[in-house]
């Protein structure tokens, strides 16, 4: 009985020894945060061309996909039909001016015959009404010749810029009217990248950067919709100046140069924006436990070898850690591994993990 008694004593101790885990301390560190964000990709400049007259279609002077210089021309419409109209327009005004010209003579003769009383002072009247009336054709006639100017100009098609031009949906001979799209024009020298910010990443990143005018550092990185790297960085140029209402979204925009015509209108692709924090607050994402939507640690009390859960609210995930928003701080000691294992008030033997073993073992990587 002694020697039962004393097996039985033996075997209790070793039950209650406490179990050892290893244990890590929250630790903060200066980092480049990469966020990134879809993209639509648009040209600098991106303009349909559409005819402003009727008539057919006589020449086309550029392929699809070419280059072509500001003002150069692109199209042209037969235009014997405008240029009868400039030529009636001219007539017209020649025949106003004859007309002018006949009633200042008759003005001057019936001025003569009023001052010596042969006729009376209503016929001066009727004479300069008759000059003011040839004068008004002269000026309708001035504006229909530049109306039939402007008509004729028109069916010579320029290039409004340095641009390339896109497909060319009619061919020579091809009757058109008023408003008929004749090809796209894009200036892709540079590009403009669009992509919205959520409202709580506005805010985050304005309360480490104190100020909105620099939303974002300038090396802005693009990548196309193959995943490969875009060789040139961008610069944040524009924000919105309000929040999509639904979406809680605001819309900026990043410009490229594309010096190898490599980006195209309408393109899509992923912009990675950098933002720099400073003493963010990192904790290891295998010491973090995931109940029911919710972020906990087993927090460690040095003092009493006890662990508690804890919660805490993250704010992305950095390589292989949580960024904390908020409820742990710094120096707080946690349970590093082994978590399925530990249970709220459980007594436990620590082992301190430094945080530089820490971060040998577990990549401080953005890319991860």
């Amino acid at each position: 009985m002694v020697l039962c008694g004393c097996n039985h004593s033996s075997k209790k101790t070793v039950d209650l020894a406490p179990e050892e885990f290893p244990v890590v301390e929250v630790f903060t560190k200066d980092i480049n945060v990469p966020l990134e964000y879809v993209t639509s990709i648009q040209a600098f400049q991106n303009v349909e061309l559409r005819a402003r007259v009727e008539g057919y279609l006589e020449e086309i002077f550029v392929d699809e996909g070419k280059l072509v210089n500001n003002n150069q021309l692109l199209f042209k419409i037969n235009d014997q039909e405008y240029q009868a109209e400039l030529t009636r327009a001219k007539a017209n005004i020649a025949s106003a001016e004859a007309e002018t010209r006949s009633a200042m003579v008759e003005l001057e003769r019936v001025k003569v015959l009023v001052n010596k009383n042969v006729v009376a002072k209503t016929e001066l009247d009727l004479a300069e009404s008759k000059v003011e009336i040839a004068r008004s054709k002269i000026k309708i006639g001035q504006a229909e010749q530049t109306a039939a100017e402007i008509r004729l100009a028109n069916t010579s098609i320029r290039s409004p810029f340095n641009g390339i031009i896109d497909l060319l949906p009619l061919k020579k001979g091809s009757l058109i009217t008023e408003g008929t799209l004749l090809t796209t024009i894009s200036n892709i020298e540079n590009m403009y990248a669009y992509f919205t910010v959520s409202e709580v990443e506005y805010l985050e990143f304005t309360r480490h950067n104190k100020r909105t005018d620099t939303l974002f550092i300038n090396n802005v990185e693009l990548f196309l919709a193959d995943e490969t790297h875009y060789p040139y960085k961008g610069k944040l140029e524009a924000l919105g100046s309000e929040f999509q209402e639904g979406s809680g979204a605001i819309v900026a925009r990043a410009i490229f140069k594309n010096p190898r015509h490599i980006l195209k209108h309408n393109a899509t692709g992923k912009v990675r924006l950098h933002e720099i924090q400073t003493k963010a607050i990192l904790i290891p994402q295998k010491s973090v436990l995931e109940i029911q939507d919710k972020n906990y640690v087993f927090l460690y009390d040095k003092k009493n070898n006890i662990v508690t859960m804890k919660s805490f609210v993250p704010l992305r995930r950095f390589g292989d850690y949580y960024i904390v928003s908020k409820g742990l701080n710094e120096h707080d000691l946690i349970v590093f591994e082994g978590i399925q294992n530990v249970r709220e008030g459980m007594v436990i033997k620590s082992r301190l993990v430094s945080t530089e073993e820490l971060l040998k073992t577990n990549a401080l990587n953005p890319d991860k």
